[in-house]
């Protein structure tokens, strides 16, 4: 792989109503991005946001892209994705929970060549997580389908912090709309035989709003986008 001056970094930044946080988390990420030397787009995906998120996006050097209508996380996931035109590929969440600044950490087994994607997991901390109880038994149950389906042993299938090399999008058909998005993505990777491994980050969980994700409504939608990637794959 080439070494990071020569290469194109794609920053996907899906947005829902997180007008509080997602100017912070531009500014950050761009600070991150200039230390680290790469060239660099950061791509906005705007999910017909109702509050002033579009307002507070005003004059960042950003890609911005709106959708008409509120169309869900994975659905605008996979609009940036496919604008996205860089080497190395890297998505975050807009309402603060992740930190740019360890984004180096997701890309050093990308330059190493050691890995092609690098989820951020929550998990790995060697301290309490603030992740709310219900959530982190739906993660289990997650975690343990996508072992039995895949071998692969991962902590935190959920994380929208990630980092991947180019080629592992190439020929991925997305489906998903919402939240389901991480785990489709993450099974149909394993599945073509990409390698995959998890760096420890931090997680701050968000203090103002209203998450959109329902526990029992999205979580059903992961437990089913799981098995359908997974028999998709066997039939690519």
């Amino acid at each position: 792989m080439k070494g990071k001056d020569d290469m194109l970094l794609s920053a996907v930044i899906p947005v829902f109503n997180e007008a509080p946080t997602v100017a912070q988390v531009v500014e950050r990420l761009i600070n991150t991005l200039n230390r680290l030397g790469f060239e660099y787009e950061i791509i906005i995906v705007d999910d017909c946001s109702e509050d002033e998120s579009l307002e507070v996006l005003k004059n960042h050097p950003i890609k911005l892209y709106s959708l008409r209508k509120h169309m869900g996380k994975g659905y605008a996931l996979r609009a940036g994705l496919g604008k996205a035109m860089g080497e190395i590929v890297a998505t975050i969440d807009s309402d603060g929970s992740h930190r740019p600044e360890e984004l180096p950490r997701l890309l050093s087994p990308l330059l190493k060549n050691q890995a092609d994607l690098v989820i951020g997991s929550r998990y790995l901390m060697n301290k309490p997580n603030s992740t709310r109880a219900m959530n982190q038994a739906g993660l289990q149950i997650f975690n343990m389908l996508i072992k039995v389906l895949t071998r692969k042993v991962i902590s935190d299938s959920q994380s929208g912090y990630r980092a991947m090399k180019s080629k592992v999008l190439e020929g991925m058909t997305l489906r998903s709309s919402g939240y389901e998005i991480e785990s489709e993505m993450l099974v149909k990777t394993l599945a073509r035989g990409f390698r995959v491994e998890e760096v420890p980050v931090s997680f701050e969980q968000r203090t103002y709003g209203k998450s959109q994700l329902d526990p029992f409504v999205d979580g059903l939608k992961i437990l089913l986008s799981i098995v359908t990637a997974r028999i998709r794959s066997c039939n690519f």
